[in-house]
């Protein structure tokens, strides 16, 4: 392929970038956080490659681009990138959904188990030296309860299978799940609060869209059991945080498992930090050694597929947000 360019919005230091070599020797590559960097490449770029929040950078380059023909986001979330004339157009965007499932699935099964075992009663009296028995919950015939069945709900769904745990998913298009073998009982989004109320661990992984933002408020969180556990890991303004808080402080609910926040890094004095029902992830649940790497590799597969004239994979729905 000739007369390739590609414009990299990320930080030049970024280790990850390194797996760049492995695209033709005719691309001309621009690297860099700000719109300067790529001022001169914009109006002959073929391909963005470009973080979740490189918003600002992608709307200021967007008047030059001439013959832009693909855009890629290392992000699996497309909240912080979207934009009006980029929705609106005929260019395709794709991004790193289900790169992270992994992980994210592991982590909301440590989640289910922290409050199962009760952990931080063992850790405590561990401390304390001090010998206490007490009866521990099993996770098998537990519900698990996912709003929004994507990526990241199959991938917990599927490792909660293993517990022996009940599976129940609410997506926007139920059909798509249609014989999933994973999945015990599928709700359709009007269906929402008959799923809150059956759950006894509710998963929010939805992406944040203008429908999903406060999805889960006060009045669905007076659904839950108050013995139900919720966990978010998807976006952070998917429940309403102050509603949260307040059922969390009324003890309305067992406790929360949260690696998103309305705000990020959550400030100090926040009052999740002081909330003994809550286990409390600074956004790391995907955040292993490799995930920079496994997010490159996933573009370099899908160049591959691109150059050849293949479909491209996990191509995003701009105008659903996700």
């Amino acid at each position: 392929m000739s007369e390739l360019t590609i414009v990299v919005i990320a930080n030049p230091a970024d280790r990850s970038l390194a797996q760049l070599e492995r695209l033709p020797d005719s691309a001309r590559i621009t690297v860099g956080l700000a719109a300067e960097a790529h001022i001169d490449a914009a109006p002959h770029a073929d391909i963005v490659l470009c973080s979740g929040t490189a918003r600002a950078t992608l709307q200021e380059l967007w008047p030059r681009f001439g013959r832009l023909k693909w855009i890629h986001a290392l992000a699996a979330g497309l909240d912080g990138l979207l934009f009006p004339e980029l929705v609106e157009s005929e260019i395709p965007l794709t991004c790193s959904r289900g790169v992270f499932a992994r992980s994210l699935g592991e982590f909301a099964v440590a989640g289910m188990l922290f409050f199962a075992k009760d952990l931080r009663r063992l850790v405590r009296q561990q401390g304390e030296g001090r010998w206490e028995q007490f009866d521990v919950e099993e996770l098998h015939g537990r519900v698990l309860g996912i709003v929004g069945y994507g990526e990241i709900g199959r991938a917990a769904a599927v490792r909660a299978k293993a517990f022996g745990m009940k599976i129940h998913a609410l997506r926007r298009n139920p059909g798509k799940s249609a014989g999933d073998e994973v999945v015990d009982r599928q709700f359709a989004p009007a269906e929402l609060d008959e799923l809150i109320a059956g759950s006894d661990y509710l998963l929010a992984a939805a992406p944040l869209t203008p429908e999903t933002r406060g999805l889960i408020g006060w009045r669905e969180l007076g659904l839950m059991k108050s013995t139900a556990v919720i966990i978010n890991l998807g976006r952070g303004p998917v429940i309403d945080e102050p509603a949260l808080i307040g059922a969390l402080s009324a003890k309305r609910i067992r406790g929360a498992v949260l690696d998103v926040f309305d705000q990020e890094p959550l400030p100090e004095q926040h009052p999740l930090y002081s909330l003994d029902n809550v286990l409390l992830s600074p956004h790391s649940a995907d955040h292993t050694a490799t995930w920079l790497d496994e997010a490159m590799s996933f573009f370099i597969a899908n160049f591959e597929r691109w150059e050849k004239g293949e479909p491209l994979a996990a191509v995003a729905d701009k105008k659903a947000g996700y």
